[in-house]
């Protein structure tokens, strides 16, 4: 799966999008974002023409691609031809780096309510508690109250699916249908219970 990534990345022209939105993650400065770029559409390693283009001094540039270099982001690569030795710039790691990123961020985006079952609950569910799971969904509850109900049941220590059962089916009775709506009740109950400990018992006219 990398290596399509890496193809889709070579022959597309999202690279420079991608970059401006992950270089952080690789640790790479605004600078050496910039020649970077730079070398996705020529990546001749020519340090007096990229001095002239990018308008900087050749110590700077060979600086630059030291750090690049150390970051594990690219290479520069001796190629003969003809007997004249010609140098470019290898950005193969760098495709690398990115794709990694992309299927990390797909992944993440495609967990499940049973991973997040699994991650909490920390052990693989069995086959009935994925059939109890979808259940909670085909009955008409959503992902979200569902998920707020398994933070409600590890909040109090509780790793099994008969709390969350329980759970479920009382804010149900209580036309509880979302986060927010629990939410919203809880802070009515709250404001319940401190204006009944606000209230001056002891001035209480008979």
């Amino acid at each position: 799966m990398v290596n399509k990534v890496i193809e889709v990345l070579k022959n597309g022209i999202i690279v420079p999008k991608i970059l401006i939105s992950n270089y952080k993650k690789l640790k790479i400065t605004s600078e050496e974002l910039i020649l970077i770029i730079y070398f996705l559409d020529n990546n001749d390693f020519d340090i007096e023409k990229i001095c002239k283009e990018l308008d900087l001094k050749p110590n700077k540039v060979l600086t630059l691609i030291d750090s690049l270099t150390k970051k594990n982001i690219l290479k520069l690569k001796k190629v003969t031809n003809n007997n004249i030795c010609e140098e470019y710039v290898c950005l193969d790691e760098l495709y690398n780096k990115l794709a990694l990123i992309l299927i990390n961020e797909k992944e993440e985006k495609t967990t499940t309510i049973y991973d997040t079952f699994e991650k909490e609950f920390g052990r693989t569910l069995s086959p009935t508690e994925y059939e109890i799971i979808g259940a909670y969904i085909d009955s008409g509850f959503s992902e979200e109250l569902i998920l707020a109900a398994l933070k409600e049941a590890i909040y109090n220590g509780v790793t099994n699916l008969r709390y969350i059962d329980r759970i479920l089916y009382d804010w149900q009775k209580k036309g509880i249908k979302n986060p927010n709506e629990l939410k919203e009740k809880n802070k009515k109950e709250k404001k319940q219970v401190k204006e009944v400990f606000d209230y001056d018992w002891l001035n209480e006219n008979d």
